[in-house]
């Protein structure tokens, strides 16, 4: 068996002024002699994502594997807390990334760099099993090696979707924001819903949004509460800060 752990939950929105908003879902597997993190999130995270990695007892020499759903800045970059970690993504994603210029765009060229001469960076290659209980599909879209994880051992599977299905408004619409390719995000979406749907019980967490189950009519139904909000400084003393509670109803 495996324990899972959501240590950030992502959440299902985007700025409107100030660039990419990043609340992507880190999640932390322990069993079978490993320790997996499940995307490690952006630097903005690192504060809460220490403090749930000690609530969670889990010291970060202690992780023996990093695994990446896709290269972009809000889902890879914190691997380098992890020394002693094996690194895993997709091998059609980092020849995608290591290829791409230097531009406005998600990739965070110098994390690329330094993740491609990684000593322990290990390519995977889709419908590849590798780890205790882990499978991968690749999902492109979003990103061109975008891969999807399974998870089998427990009582249920678990699907970790990232960001080929960021959100339960995309895998109901069979639409996706921030696509690379539609057609291909399309088609994607279409295999992770085949991947939740082969086993009655699935759990499907996707890369910005609540863990999720479908429910006996096979519609995507929220586990847990989601919390996020933010606090800022209107007035003119510090102590004072108006907070703006961002959690969203659940459905």
């Amino acid at each position: 068996m495996v324990r899972l752990d959501v240590l950030i939950q992502g959440y299902p929105g985007k700025s409107l002024c100030h660039g990419g908003l990043g609340w992507s879902t880190i999640a932390l597997l322990r069993g079978h002699g490993r320790t997996i993190l499940i995307d490690v999130g952006a630097f903005a995270v690192r504060p809460e994502f220490g403090r749930q990695l000690q609530a969670a007892g889990c010291d970060p020499a202690e992780v023996t594997d990093v695994v990446l759903t896709h290269a972009h800045w809000d889902h890879s970059v914190n691997y380098t807390l992890f020394p002693n970690a094996e690194i895993w993504i997709g091998r059609a994603e980092m020849d995608w990334a290591t290829t791409t210029p230097v531009g406005f765009n998600p990739l965070p060229e110098l994390y690329v760099r330094d993740l491609a001469q990684h000593p322990k960076l290990h390519l995977l290659e889709d419908g590849e099993a590798f780890l205790p209980g882990l499978t991968a599909h690749l999902c492109p879209g979003h990103t061109p090696g975008c891969l999807v994880y399974r998870l089998t051992g427990n009582e249920v599977p678990v699907v970790f979707s990232g960001d080929a299905a960021k959100n339960r408004a995309e895998l109901l619409s069979m639409a996706t924001d921030m696509t690379m390719d539609a057609g291909a995000s399309r088609a994607s979406l279409d295999r992770i819903w085949g991947l939740w749907r082969q086993e009655k019980g699935t759990l499907l967490i996707p890369g910005h949004d609540l863990t999720m189950r479908l429910d006996a009519a096979g519609r995507p139904e929220y586990i847990g509460q989601r919390r996020a909000g933010i606090a800022a400084w209107f007035s003119e003393d510090l102590a004072v800060m108006e907070k703006f509670d961002i959690s969203a109803p659940r459905f």
